[in-house]
């Protein structure tokens, strides 16, 4: 979320019930338009459950939509190294697929080619790094490098570290990064959101996980920008494109959606402001919300 982006309170927006998820598939159906859409999918939360299964009927779903001639993709937090195992799983090679919060877009080369890095933004880490280290000297943190290689200062809990380099917290300064990670177990996102309204962080953009984690990319960049360029990238119309996730990550992406006449629906189990953003709200990642979404398409 950029600090702009003002958060409603816990319970100022409430979840939606179950019909009306429901109803958010009817009405997904009778106002899907015509033609090829662009169906860019979170992974964590959305198609992945907490147990790194995936969630119910996802992959035939999926491979439905694309059979219908839809552009399914992925644009997620995760880095590269991360994300393709799960393309893998789900059955797809897209053309583009988003990394990082936005930072990254990788492009397949050719129809059954490599996938390389299409577009890549960077920033300067050193103050927010000065800046949080201070207000937060036990945490950990971890930076990814424009090559997709991952520096990080103590081990994270469920982050996969391998092919990861240990070092010190000034090493991490020492170049421009696409991403900042910071794991500060003894804070909840509510104690985040407030530390970065009082430290000011404003050059850079950030999502606050579910838990203790704070994700900083380069002053503007998010999962949004991305997409746009994918969008363009594919001549797809705005109005033809479907967001779906369940995290505060998700948030401007499904924004950008939303704005430009496409469709955001938030996982039942995301947070009131996912739910704001999309305005639109389908069943849980683990009731299959995903799939029951393509399935009327």
């Amino acid at each position: 979320m950029t600090r702009e982006a003002a958060l409603p309170e816990t319970g100022d927006v409430e979840s939606a019930p179950k019909q009306e998820a429901a109803d958010v598939v009817a009405s997904l159906a009778d106002d899907a338009p015509a033609g090829r859409m662009l169906i860019a999918l979170d992974i964590d939360g959305t198609v992945l459950l907490e147990d790194d299964t995936l969630s119910p009927g996802v992959v035939e779903a999926v491979a439905g939509a694309q059979a219908a001639g839809h552009e399914v993709m992925l644009a997620t937090g995760r880095s590269w190294d991360s994300t393709h195992p799960i393309m893998d799983r789900l059955g797809i090679r897209p053309e583009y697929a988003v990394c990082s919060n936005g930072a990254i877009v990788m492009r397949r080369r050719g129809d059954g080619g490599e996938y390389v890095r299409a577009h890549v933004e960077t920033f300067d880490p050193t103050e927010v790094l000065t800046l949080l280290g201070e207000h937060l000297p036990d945490a950990h943190f971890l930076v990814e490098l424009p090559d997709g290689k991952r520096l990080f200062t103590d081990y994270l809990d469920d982050w996969n570290l391998e092919q990861a380099d240990r070092v010190t917290f000034a090493e991490l300064s020492a170049q421009p990064v696409c991403r900042v990670v910071v794991v500060a177990p003894e804070q909840t996102d509510r104690d985040f959101l407030e530390l970065v309204e009082r430290i000011g962080l404003t050059q850079v953009s950030y999502a606050i996980g579910w838990t203790a984690w704070l994700d900083i990319a380069p002053k503007g960049v998010d999962k949004s920008t991305a997409l746009e360029l994918v969008r363009g990238w594919l001549g797809i119309s705005p109005d033809r494109v479907l967001v779906m996730g369940d995290g505060r990550n998700d948030i401007e992406m499904m924004q950008w959606a939303v704005r430009n006449g496409g469709r955001a629906i938030a996982m039942h189990q995301g947070p009131p402001e996912v739910h704001a953003a999309a305005g639109e709200v389908g069943l849980s990642v683990t009731e299959g919300g995903v799939a029951a979404v393509l399935r009327a398409l």
